[in-house]
């Protein structure tokens, strides 16, 4: 079966997406309708922009999004999912790709997700680390014995684990990791704790959106964070969705499950290799390419 699956925050890069409104009328035709929707030109700074323009979460998320997006739908009838995932906000691409949401539906909602998580890190001094070589067991347990607010937040692959929360306890829970054998337990420049407990006002405010939102039921399943389990119900997928802001990215248990499932040939669509790589380490039996 063949499966696509969609990155999230942190693939972007200056010049993303140019080549394709270059090469397509109706890339051109979208990324208009998006400056449109946006109320202002994010394809000046996609295509133009600085590393530092493109890293504001505002202009982020809906960059690796469109990328996505468009680029899967200049593939006309050779695009033909049979299973769908995303890593976090790769989610809304993948509900694109699965016809659960509109183009114009999704790009709204990536956009409000966007800005409410921004003022939730703006509430509170939070960040990220990256903790490499330990079993999720190991770290999983540090994190519930440190005082503070601290969780595993990206399962990204076996032997990879984000960890995300209050900054003093991030710090202290680094120190321990490293002590009990991380090969490295590494604070990530990112703007805040995403997917933890400190993006609950984020989670309160997308909940409305997504809600006032209409989903249709889906083309094919899509694995979901939260779960990591094929979900084929609308209310299930809004619930899901809503859900994921404050709980764990379960990438490796997603494409270990979609692999159980019949997942054959997956392909990244949209900026950058980030999946692709992480495929290989989650399973080599299985082929991964990309289209970006």
């Amino acid at each position: 079966m063949k499966a696509y699956i969609f990155p999230g925050q942190g693939a972007q890069f200056s010049g993303m997406g140019l080549d394709l409104f270059e090469g397509s009328a109706q890339a051109q035709e979208l990324f208009n309708q998006a400056n449109d929707i946006l109320g202002f030109s994010i394809t000046d700074i996609m295509f133009e922009g600085s590393a530092d323009d493109l890293k504001q979460t505002k202009v982020t998320q809906p960059a690796i999004f469109l990328h996505s997006v468009i680029l899967a739908k200049t593939l006309g009838d050779d695009f033909k999912p049979e299973m769908v995932a995303g890593h976090s906000l790769g989610e809304f691409s993948a509900l694109v790709a699965n016809g659960t949401l509109a183009f114009d539906s999704a790009l709204k909602l990536v956009s409000q997700r966007a800005q409410a998580m921004q003022k939730a890190c703006e509430l509170q001094s939070s960040t990220m680390a990256a903790v490499l070589g330990l079993d999720d067991k190991i770290v999983e347990d540090v994190c519930s014995e440190t005082e503070g607010i601290v969780v595993a937040a990206n399962y990204n692959c076996p032997g990879q684990l984000v960890i995300s929360g209050e900054i003093e306890a991030i710090d202290k829970a680094c120190k321990t990791l490293t002590e009990k054998g991380a090969r490295r337990a590494l604070v990530l420049p990112v703007g805040g704790a995403f997917h933890s407990p400190l993006m609950e006002p984020a989670r309160e405010q997308l909940a409305t959106a997504i809600e006032n939102t209409s989903f249709n039921e889906p083309l094919c399943p899509i694995y979901q964070n939260v779960t990591a389990a094929a979900v084929n119900n609308a209310a299930d997928i809004k619930k899901n969705l809503i859900a994921q802001l404050t709980a764990p990215v379960r990438w490796t248990q997603t494409i270990q499950q979609m692999v159980a499932d019949g997942g054959t040939e997956f392909i990244e669509l949209g900026p950058g290799k980030v999946l692709q790589g992480l495929m290989r380490k989650i399973d080599r039996s299985v082929a991964a390419s990309g289209m970006s």
